[in-house]
């Protein structure tokens, strides 16, 4: 039995334990070990229902439960099975002849003791010898885990209510039918909250909900982590906070809420406190104010209300629990302590009507009626297999039976494709056609041997190559005018730069790894600022050299080619320490997007730190519209061959490019948002290479006549 989540979930769920045994005179003595546990509550009958639950919530040191902390809940849980088998045993067609007696442990909401216990009502040791019992024995388990409905390997698994996996997606899909896609989610450390919290995870991120936090505690951590949870919450954006707790856990943390005075966020609630009428009452800062979630379906059992405030019949079994339970029902005491304080006296003849607490609180009704089923499926399972005895061709005989109701905490999900339950494939599998197998999902990312990745790579090395070219012309009219006059040393640097811009496209195409994701967005942005700080130098050469040919202007010697190298290196270096801080504290890294599509994987890079990748374009961009406003403002200066002009509308097409670059990555899917980025990459490289060095190539290459000193300082547009 799983331990993590048995107090909590003790108001929905059972183990239906069947426990039989065959006399078998070879069969070896079970002998108990340690100290032996007693019932709390006992009847004796044919067939014995055993029950685990919590009647104190909190244990001592030493291992016993403190008589100060009675729990009222569990002492009507136990009414609830006491009224069902008091009904069976009246009853005369369900079980007759037959009466119905009961063992109720009490586990004081301590996971440890609940193990103990529940051992001791499955091995019966009241007795220290069980010499015709064998120590082995068939046990059924009621639980919420999707395996336990494989009938070949439970066949007597019954359950009272659905999974949590139920629960867990319609939560995912309750939040998504109000809009809410940035919340926050707080879970119990158990199995309770932490698979119930996994299946809503997983479906919140199918349907685009994001969780900005999730966090876990149990309310026994030490203090300074339930402090640590309550600053993540505070510091967090998010004003929706889904709550997959214990009704005990919530306590703690609207505890701490309180004195944080944190209010207005809007819970999302599991059946686990949504319908706790105690919740509400203990919210004095109405914290929990619009709260929405899931609740057990509304239920009634007739006669029940007035058989739980008849708490007299508790008394047969256990005078001391029944003393306690009294006196706090009614703020009385049998006995006066010795402390000096007076408080009144019990008479014994008190009366539950009127008496407004937790015990008298019918809200839990719907727990109270599965307590109830599952008494009665117990029995009727036993009538009819008794019938069949009497009917049936059977030469068995049955050692002493007992049939134990317990309450028990959730388990890991899965099931066989056998089993009639429908169980989610594994993140990276897919059902096939049938429905009755999972089968691996196909990985998708951009490659070279697709037609778009061939045409990209294709258009890359193009680009590569063309700028090859012009750089060999420049290279052989090196010494002309039109060379001369626009800056040959930082032309050829615009041309090396602009062929690290085309390659480096070729990094975004191809299966994604560690170097390729940190190398495809820091060599792109390196490259693009050495690019667009070529360009700008020049332009500013443009407006300098215009400035030094005005009367007593010497402007030139404050731009000259050390001054054009060292700002072209200034600004290469700025972008170069943001990429550095990017890879340092948050780099981009290969991951698999499971979101886009549901029948295959998206291998792409995560960005690590999107504030690293919006600065590195946020960068790039500011340096170009720099770059656009000097090269606007020299468009008109009444050089022949104004370099400035081309600039412009090279930068006009560069910043169109980028701008709707940003629309268009955001909403493309999979492998498109990559190959919006390679476009971008080479649609604004090739506007630069147009723009700015292809009217150069057409004049020296036919236009040589116009490739003089007399016609560069002339005025008017070249035909």
């Amino acid at each position: 039995m799983s331990a993590g989540r048995w107090l909590e979930q003790r108001l929905k769920l059972f183990y239906l334990l069947l426990l039989s045994s065959f006399s078998v005179a070879e069969e070896q003595a079970c002998t108990h070990r340690g100290d032996l546990e007693d019932a709390q509550l006992i009847k004796k009958g044919d067939i014995m229902l055993g029950g685990v639950f919590s009647f104190h919530n909190q244990i001592g040191y030493d291992s016993i439960c403190l008589s100060s902390s009675l729990n009222f809940r569990d002492f009507q849980f136990a009414q609830a099975m006491l009224f069902a088998i008091e009904e069976i045993n009246n009853s005369s067609d369900l079980l007759p002849g037959l009466t119905l007696g009961y063992k109720m442990y009490d586990a004081c909401g301590f996971i440890a003791r609940s193990v103990k216990v529940s051992l001791a009502l499955l091995n019966g040791n009241e007795i220290q010898a069980l010499p015709a019992e064998p120590c082995t024995r068939p046990i059924s388990h009621f639980s919420t885990c999707a395996c336990l409905s494989d009938k070949t390997k439970y066949p007597s698994f019954l359950r009272t209510i659905p999974s949590d996996y139920y629960q867990s997606r319609a939560l995912a899909h309750l939040v998504k039918h109000f809009g809410w896609t940035w919340i926050g989610a707080v879970r119990s450390n158990d199995d309770y909250g932490n698979n119930g919290m996994a299946t809503f995870t997983e479906t919140a991120e199918e349907l685009g909900i994001c969780l900005e936090y999730s966090v876990s505690f149990f309310r026994t951590d030490p203090s300074d982590k339930i402090h640590k949870i309550i600053e993540v919450i505070k510091s967090s954006n998010s004003k929706v906070v889904v709550a997959f707790l214990s009704h005990m856990d919530l306590d703690v943390l609207l505890n701490e809420f309180s004195v944080n005075n944190l209010t207005g966020y809007q819970w999302v609630g599991t059946e686990g406190w949504m319908f706790d009428s105690q919740i509400a009452a203990m919210d004095k800062n109405r914290i929990l104010d619009g709260a929405v979630g899931l609740s057990i379906p509304k239920a009634h059992v007739s006669g029940l209300r007035e058989f739980m405030f008849n708490v007299k019949p508790l008394n047969s079994s256990n005078s001391e629990l029944f003393t306690r339970l009294w006196e706090a029902l009614f703020s009385c005491k049998f006995k006066q302590s010795n402390s000096g304080e007076i408080q009144k006296e019990c008479t014994g003849e008190e009366d539950l009507t009127g008496v407004e607490n937790s015990f008298t609180d019918m809200s839990l009704m719907p727990i109270f009626y599965n307590v109830y089923k599952g008494v009665y499926a117990v029995a009727h399972a036993l009538h009819e297999i008794l019938n069949c005895n009497k009917t049936c061709d059977i030469n068995v005989q049955l050692a002493p039976l007992t049939v134990s109701l317990m309450l028990t905490p959730r388990n890991r999900k899965f099931a066989s494709f056998n089993s009639v339950t429908c169980v989610r494939c594994p993140l990276e599998s897919w059902s096939n056609e049938d429905r009755t197998a999972c089968k691996k999902k196909k990985a998708e990312f951009l490659s070279y041997k697709e037609i778009m990745g061939s045409l990209l790579t294709a258009a890359s090395l193009f680009g590569t190559c063309m700028t090859a070219v012009v750089a060999v012309i420049f290279i052989k009219y090196r010494n002309t005018p039109l060379v001369r006059a626009n800056n040959s040393e930082l032309s050829f640097l615009l041309l090396f730069s602009l062929k690290l811009c085309f390659l480096c496209s070729l990094t975004f195409i191809g299966q994604p790894s560690d170097w390729s994701c940190m190398l495809r967005h820091t060599a792109f942005g390196i490259t693009f600022v050495l690019c667009i700080s070529c360009v700008l130098g020049k332009t500013i050469v443009v407006l300098m050299a215009f400035k030094a040919t005005l009367p007593g202007r010497n402007v030139m010697k404050w731009f000259g080619p050390t001054q054009q190298r060292v700002s072209v290196l200034g600004f290469t270096l700025i972008q170069v320490i943001i990429c550095i801080l990017w890879l340092s504290i948050s780099p981009p890294f290969p991951s698999k997007n499971f979101k886009e599509f549901k029948d295959k994987i998206i291998l792409e890079c995560s960005l690590g730190s999107a504030v690293g990748f919006w600065a590195v374009l946020g960068y790039i961009g500011l340096l170009a519209m720099l770059c656009f406003i000097c090269a606007f403002l020299a468009r008109k200066l009444p050089d022949n061959f104004n370099e400035a002009k081309f600039i412009t509308f090279s930068m006009l097409i560069f910043c169109a490019v980028w701008i709707t670059f940003i629309p268009a990555y955001v909403s493309s899917p999979g492998k498109f948002s990559v190959a919006v980025e390679i476009f971008a990459i080479l649609a604004s490289s090739f506007g630069l290479l147009f723009c700015i060095f292809i009217p150069k190539c057409y004049i020296m290459v036919m236009k040589p006549e116009k490739n003089t000193k007399k016609n560069m300082i002339g005025k008017g547009a070249p035909k």
